[in-house]
């Protein structure tokens, strides 16, 4: 028997890894580490690559952060020029005078000479007002005493004390 009938017949230590590793499910990570082969290109390639991401990350975010900027400011000079619109509106309806009457009359009531203004007090339905008001706090509540001649008698036991005393502390 030759060298290669004997090569022939037993099996290649590779192929019989190759098929453990397969029926296992796992890799073996030496044999693909081993078959990876680094030039000094690609190690300057990939030294390029990596400066090249730290040098453009933090100009992407400049980038970013002033795009945001230009659209929150974007967004400011399109509410500011709504405001100065509906201003200006407001100043050319000021402009009219039949609009300045009825602001007078509404606002101030103002009214024409010879015309007679009826202002209506509390014209609230019965319904809408409140039987009882509920109280305000536990400590204070609602006296059912006049307190004006609660104070007028106060005053006048006070006025009419035979002796006075002088404060303590």
């Amino acid at each position: 028997m030759t060298r290669e009938g004997a090569a022939r017949d037993a099996p290649a230590p590779s192929s019989a890894r190759t098929q453990k590793t397969r029926t296992r499910g796992s890799v073996d990570v030496r044999e693909w580490a081993g078959g990876i082969r680094f030039s000094a290109f690609t190690a300057i390639m990939l030294s390029l690559v990596v400066l090249a991401v730290f040098v453009l990350v933090p100009t992407v975010g400049t980038y970013l952060d002033q795009r945001q900027q230009l659209a929150a400011l974007a967004h400011s000079v399109q509410v500011t020029t709504d405001e100065v619109a509906a201003l200006q509106q407001e100043k050319d309806r000021w402009a009219d005078p039949a609009y300045v009457t009825s602001q007078a009359r509404a606002r101030l009531y103002y009214v024409v000479p010879g015309e007679v203004v009826y202002l209506v007090d509390n014209d609230l339905p019965d319904t809408a007002i409140p039987e009882e008001l509920a109280a305000v706090s536990d400590d204070v509540v609602l006296t059912h005493v006049d307190w004006m001649a609660q104070f007028v008698r106060s005053v006048a036991a006070a006025g009419l004390a035979q002796t006075a005393t002088a404060p303590t502390g």
